[in-house]
């Protein structure tokens, strides 16, 4: 079985953990990568690397099915937010050329890939979401809030604001700006596994001690029967879900759980997830080959830390030259 990452980036812990799995389960093949930069730190670990054009150029898909073909790739798994919905609108082309692709329905790309439209959609679900103001609609007992890019991601553009002088400033600098109750609580990230018909099998809560850049540095596993419950509730609605699905919510000190964000994709901090012993890729390979994984909803070990450190990977200035 052949494996394509795109937009591959610094996920190294992830393309180990599709190494380990596949070796785990006695299943040939080779782990392909495609970025952007010749730099990107994860392409040194595969066996082959290959380089992509932006996400938004116009040959970017073109490039990619050259990709599948020349490496005979059997399973595709995008890793950023931008390119999840481009590829949605493809699916077929890949399908039509036996490349099974790791992502969600159109529908579930756009309600993911917008915060208001995120917003609407777990109302709709029945779980509880920070309220979203418009601007003439703050009052200074509203405070503080949260400003925040629409489409944004990795906690960029991300600002706590205090008061009418500062949401004035960051709505007017923040591109696409929606204003968002400030939620306090224990913040979790919580994994998601559904096969190809959109059925759960398993699910990992994971309390975010620390994060740098908007990704998860210290966190600790966490077997909480009701962040279980409620994600289930989540994915389930999520028009056309498949693969990995990634939702972070916050649980207030009421014990009252309200839902954030959902990225339709593989998140940072999985590799503590697959500690733990929840193995996506496995799954997801015998899924590809018609099996349908034995495991439980929460079968995986609770209370495991991963407390992050900075690493490196050295080669020679000649392999990364332009």
């Amino acid at each position: 079985m052949n494996i394509l990452l795109t937009s591959v980036g610094r996920r190294v812990e992830l393309l180990k953990a599709f190494r380990q799995s596949m070796y785990r389960s006695n299943i040939t093949g080779k782990i392909v990568t495609a970025d952007l930069k010749k730099t990107a730190p994860a392409s040194f670990l595969a066996d082959r690397a290959e380089l992509a054009p932006r996400i938004d150029a116009p040959d970017y898909i073109e490039r990619l099915l050259d990709i599948c073909d020349s490496h005979q790739i059997d399973l595709l798994i995008p890793l950023i937010d931008t390119e999840l919905h481009l590829l949605s609108l493809h699916q077929q082309e890949f399908s039509d050329r036996g490349i099974r692709l790791l992502i969600s329905s159109v529908r579930a790309n756009e309600i993911c890939y917008s915060k208001k439209q995120t917003g609407i959609f777990f109302q709709k679900a029945g779980v509880k979401t920070p309220k979203v103001y418009e601007l003439n609609e703050v009052t200074d007992r509203d405070f503080p809030l949260i400003v925040k890019p629409d489409t944004g991601s990795s906690s960029v553009g991300v600002y706590y604001v205090k008061n009418r002088s500062e949401l004035n400033f960051f709505t007017n600098y923040v591109k696409d700006a929606i204003i968002q109750e400030a939620i306090v609580g224990e913040e979790y990230t919580i994994d998601v596994l559904l096969d190809f018909n959109g059925n759960v099998i398993s699910i990992v809560p994971r309390l975010r001690i620390e994060t740098r850049a908007g990704e998860i540095s210290k966190g600790i596993t966490v077997k909480n029967p009701q962040l279980i419950a409620a994600a289930k509730q989540v994915v389930e609605a999520l028009p056309g879900a498949i693969g990995c699905i990634t939702v972070q919510c916050f649980l207030q000190p009421d014990g009252e759980i309200v839902f954030i964000e959902i990225n339709p994709r593989f998140g940072g901090g999985y590799p503590l997830s697959y500690r733990a012993g929840a193995d996506f890729p496995s799954w997801l390979m015998q899924l590809c080959a018609g099996d349908n994984p034995k495991v439980g909803i929460d079968e995986w070990e609770d209370g495991l830390a991963m407390l992050r450190y900075d690493d490196a990977i050295f080669v020679k200035g000649s392999e990364i030259a332009s």
